[in-house]
């Protein structure tokens, strides 16, 4: 492996974390702010929920919302996979470049 290369793991590691906390804090913001969905227990006793609302969620801002939640939980799980290859292909922090013999 070239050594630039080798040299730069560290940096991409930590541009890497810091994607995984700033992608990790909107997608916290992004769950709170949904509504709740109970709507999902009337099924159990036969009710039915065929609403304009119901048929026409997607265009919402819940299911802009909910989309975003997908895409975001996504791209977190990418990232943490990203991270940790990283770290098993080369464990070690910056590299110390030793200095030549003096002789």
């Amino acid at each position: 492996m070239p050594a630039w290369v080798t040299e730069s793991f560290w940096i991409i590691r930590i541009v890497i974390f810091v994607l995984l906390v700033l992608v990790g804090i909107v997608l916290i913001f992004a769950v709170l702010i949904q509504p709740s969905n109970s709507g999902g227990m009337g099924a159990l006793t036969g009710q039915s929920s065929d609403t304009y609302y119901s048929k026409h969620k997607k265009q919402s801002l819940e299911g802009t919302m909910k989309r975003l939640t997908t895409i975001l939980g996504i791209v977190m799980g990418v990232l943490a996979i990203l991270f940790f290859v990283t770290v098993a292909i080369y464990p070690a922090g910056p590299v110390q470049v030793p200095e030549p013999p003096q002789g």
